[in-house]
């Protein structure tokens, strides 16, 4: 029954003259292969689940963990984009002679960007020339003003500064004086009381000698709380240092007085600090003015080479100091911006080499910054931005376009591989299904780098041992297996 229908679905034909296959035909025919051993595998273990498993073992694809190189890469994609912008502003209100180059050019470290109008130039030299003898006129004539009343000023600082503290002092005793006549007064007081509550216990006996004597010290307290000496002279010292003070105070008034009136009187132009800066704000200016003035001879020129991608200067018109002429983006600092998903985001780190290819030209590429806060893509996805900084830039480097990143994240030479598809996970951890003596045995390992194909072991597995790298739901430790090889 069998041997018809194979031979009724293989019947012979005349051979063709065989052609060499082309790349999408080699693919078609693995695909097939591939089809028809998975075919094979689940024939087999419906076999087996009809007829008993110890009659029939299950077939699984298995390979052997090897020993060798792994590198763990990151391939992504970015722009090209300069580490470096310059954008040329006008130092001169003059007018624009020349622009000798356009947006999109290409310009070297040296080239003449912009040229100014020479007679023009000669012209505003002169006037910045006249400005700045002026100038210095005008602040020596004010100085000149000025320094008739330093005199005064000096006096009335000197003055206050002796006043403030002698006012101080004054104070310092007054407040001690008042203290002293208070606290005497108090003291007088406190014994009075006493006194009136011994005579009130000695009332029932008005003819004895010590109601007599409390009588008399009643009397004597209340003279001297009166007529103190002590505090008669302190009342008289407080008075002096009262009057003292009143006329330091009004000493004091005086010389502000006269300080106010020397500060106003020793203004011209404007307060000593206000002239001291126009000036210096005015030498400055002059000297900047004909700084840039002499440097503008030789027009604006590159400082470092790049692409021309902003002009705002027109040839024949003039300019304002401080407008922009142009940007120049530098294609020697270049690098590439790409996204790193949260899944790479352990994975990359500062200092990591890259290759980045753009167009037909690979470069050399080094991470060099990752932003510390992720924003978020056009997916809705969170990223982090990350630059490349490419190290060998040339000449074809074009700005804006894409580039491919392959970033080598990790590198092992001496590492225990086996394909990805042989690690599997449980509620236990990572685990593999080896293969000793035909019989499926679990082990847990643990898995360190991996690439698109190949995974690391670094514990509970040795080179050599085979692993099952298509992992069926049937399969269970301890059955009988047969290898498979891939």
């Amino acid at each position: 029954m069998f041997k018809k229908k194979k031979d009724e679905e293989f019947d012979v034909k005349p051979q063709k003259e065989k052609k060499p296959l082309d790349g999408a035909a080699k693919k078609k025919r693995k695909k097939i292969i591939a089809f028809v051993l998975v075919g094979v595998v689940v024939l087999l273990v419906v076999v087996q689940n009809v007829f008993g498993k110890n009659e029939v073992q299950t077939y699984v694809a298995a390979a052997e963990a090897v020993t060798g190189e792994i590198e763990q890469v990151i391939n992504t994609s970015g722009t090209v984009t300069t580490e470096k912008t310059k954008s040329y502003f006008s130092d001169v209100s003059v007018k624009i002679d020349s622009v000798p180059v356009a947006v999109g050019d290409a310009v070297k470290a040296g080239d003449l960007l912009i040229a100014y109008d020479t007679a023009e130039l000669e012209k505003e030299k002169e006037l910045a020339r006249l400005k700045a003898q002026s100038a210095e006129g005008s602040y020596k004539n004010s100085v000149q003003g000025n320094n008739e009343k330093l005199g005064d000023i000096s006096e009335a600082h000197i003055n206050l500064e002796v006043l403030e503290q002698q006012i101080a002092d004054t104070e310092a005793h007054i407040t001690e004086l008042e203290n002293r006549i208070e606290k005497k007064k108090s003291d007088l007081a406190y014994e009075g009381a006493l006194l009136q509550i011994s005579l009130l216990d000695w009332q029932d006996q008005p003819d004895s000698d010590e109601y007599m004597n409390l009588q008399k010290l009643v009397q004597l307290n209340s003279y001297e709380q009166q007529n103190n000496e002590e505090v008669k002279k302190w009342q008289d010292e407080l008075d002096v240092h009262n009057k003292m003070l009143t006329e330091y105070k009004e000493y004091r008034s005086e010389m502000k007085s006269q300080q106010s009136s020397a500060e106003a009187g020793k203004m011209t132009a404007g307060a000593k600090e206000e002239l001291e800066a126009e000036n210096q704000t005015k030498e400055i200016e002059a000297a900047d003015s004909l700084e840039s003035l002499e440097a503008a001879a030789d027009g604006v020129t590159a400082e470092f080479d790049g692409v021309v991608t902003e002009v705002n200067a027109v040839e024949g018109g003039s300019v304002a100091a401080g407008s922009q002429l142009l940007k120049l983006e530098s294609t020697q600092d270049v690098m590439v911006k790409i996204s790193v998903t949260k899944y790479d985001l352990d994975k990359i780190a500062s200092g990591q080499k890259a290759k980045v290819t753009i167009g037909s030209k690979e470069y050399e590429g080094m991470v060099s910054k990752i932003n510390k806060m992720a924003e978020t893509n056009n997916s809705g996805a969170a990223v982090v931005g990350t630059e490349i900084k490419i190290t060998n830039p040339d000449s074809d480097v074009i700005l804006g376009v894409e580039a491919k990143v392959v970033i080598s994240t990790a590198k092992e030479n001496s590492a225990v591989l086996v394909p990805v598809t042989a690690v599997n996970v449980d509620m236990d951890g990572e685990f593999v299904y080896v293969i000793e003596n035909n019989i499926l045995v679990k082990k847990p390992v643990v898995t360190g780098i991996s690439s698109d194909t190949m995974v690391q072991i670094t514990e509970g597995l040795s080179e050599g041992e085979q692993v099952v790298t298509d992992v069926m739901a049937n399969l269970t430790e301890g059955m009988p297996v047969m290898a498979m090889p891939q």
